[in-house]
C-alpha cells in the first residue's frame, strides 16, 4: 500500500515529464524540495545563489523571538524478548524479498517492495498488534509502549498539557486503551474525527491532559498552545513534517518552555530514519546557504536499513 506521500511522489513526477514535454523558449523550474546528485558543493553553491532572489524565508526566530525555549530529547528503548526476535524473523524475510526485488527489477524497480519492507519493520518497533501477521498475534510485549505509559502519567501529574503524534491510527487506538487503563482524560483527532472542532475545544479548555493526533490529520493548521509536551511515538522520513507537527505547540502565544520527545527504538530501522532525517535537513540547509549538501538514499542506505539489531 502506498501512502499520501508516496502518491504526491508519483504525481510530482508525472507532471514533470509533462511540463518537460512543453516547448517553450525559456523555462522556469520550480520545486518545493530542492534535491542535488553526488554531493557537488559547487553546484549547491552555484543553484543556492540562483534562487536567492526568489527566496523570502522568515524563521520563527526572526518573526517570534518572543518564544520561550524548546527543548529536544531522543528517549531510546531496546526491544527485547519476542517483540525483539519477530523484528529480526521480518527483517530477514523482508531483506530477501527486497534483493529478489532489486536482482529483479533495479533499484528504482523495486519502490513497492522496498515500502512495504521498510513499513514492516516500523510497525514492529511500534507494536506488533500493528501487523496483520499469525506471528506478530502471538507477540503481547511492546517496549514502546510501556516506555510511553511510564512517562505520560507522571507528565500529567507534573500538570502537563501533552500532544502525542503517531503516522499510525490504530497505534493511537492503542494508546487510548491504555490511557483509559489509567484513568487519564485524552481527545483524539485523526482522519476518521467527525467532531473535529469539539476535540480541539476539548483539550484547549482543558477538558483533557493528553492530545492523540495523527500526523496527517494534526501536521498543520491547528493552534495547540495549551500543550507544553509534544511526544512524536514513530519517526517520519521528512524532518520537515514532524518539524509541523511540534509547531502545533511551538508557535506565537506560546508562553511555556516546550519539551518535544522523539521515542526510537534502539539498534532498529528508527535509529536509521534519525539519521536520514539529519541528512535531509542538511540537504534543505544547504540550498539555504548554511552546510553541505548530502546525496539521496542510495543502495547502501537500504542495506543499513535492513540490517540486523
Amino acid at each position: 500500500m502506498l501512502n499520501g506521500e508516496n502518491y504526491s511522489g508519483m504525481a510530482a513526477e508525472l507532471a514533470a515529464q509533462i511540463v518537460r514535454n512543453i516547448k517553450a523558449q525559456h523555462r522556469l523550474y520550480l520545486t518545493g524540495t530542492p534535491i542535488e546528485k553526488n554531493a557537488d558543493d559547487a553546484r549547491r553553491s552555484q543553484l543556492a545563489s540562483r534562487v536567492k532572489p526568489f527566496m523570502l524565508r522568515r524563521t520563527k526566530d526572526i518573526v517570534a523571538k518572543e518564544l520561550p525555549q524548546k527543548t529536544e530529547i531522543v528517549q531510546t528503548v531496546s526491544l527485547e524478548n519476542k517483540q525483539a526476535a519477530l523484528y529480526e524473523s521480518i527483517r530477514l524475510s523482508m531483506e530477501k524479498k527486497v534483493r529478489d526485488a532489486i536482482a529483479k527489477k533495479g533499484l528504482g524497480g523495486s519502490h513497492i517492495t522496498i515500502l512495504d519492507a521498510l513499513l514492516k519493520l516500523r510497525q514492529v518497533c511500534c507494536d506488533p498488534r500493528l501487523l496483520s501477521l499469525e506471528k506478530a498475534s502471538k507477540v503481547k510485549e511492546s517496549a514502546k509502549l510501556d516506555l510511553l505509559m511510564s512517562m505520560v502519567p507522571e507528565m500529567v501529574e507534573e500538570g502537563r498539557k501533552i500532544l502525542i503524534f503517531s503516522q499510525f491510527t490504530k497505534m493511537l487506538g492503542l494508546i487510548e486503551e491504555q490511557l483509559k487503563t489509567a484513568g487519564i482524560n485524552y481527545s483524539k483527532l485523526t482522519g476518521q474525527t467527525r467532531k473535529r472542532d469539539e476535540a480541539i475545544q476539548a483539550f484547549n479548555e482543558g477538558e483533557a491532559e493528553v492530545f492523540l493526533i495523527s500526523l496527517k490529520a494534526g501536521g498543520v493548521g491547528l493552534n495547540l498552545t495549551a500543550a507544553d509536551t509534544v511526544i512524536h511515538y514513530d519517526p517520519w522520513w521528512n524532518p520537515a513534517v514532524e518539524n509541523q507537527a511540534t509547531d502545533r505547540a511551538y508557535r506565537i502565544g506560546q508562553d511555556k518552555p516546550v519539551f518535544v520527545y522523539k521515542l526510537i527504538t534502539e539498534n532498529t530501522l528508527e535509529e536509521k530514519i534519525l539519521a536520514m532525517q539529519a541528512r535531509k535537513q542538511t540537504l534543505a540547509d544547504g540550498i539555504y546557504g548554511k552546510q553541505q549538501a548530502q546525496k539521496k538514499i542510495s543502495a547502501q542506505d537500504l542495506q543499513a536499513l535492513l540490517a540486523p539489531i
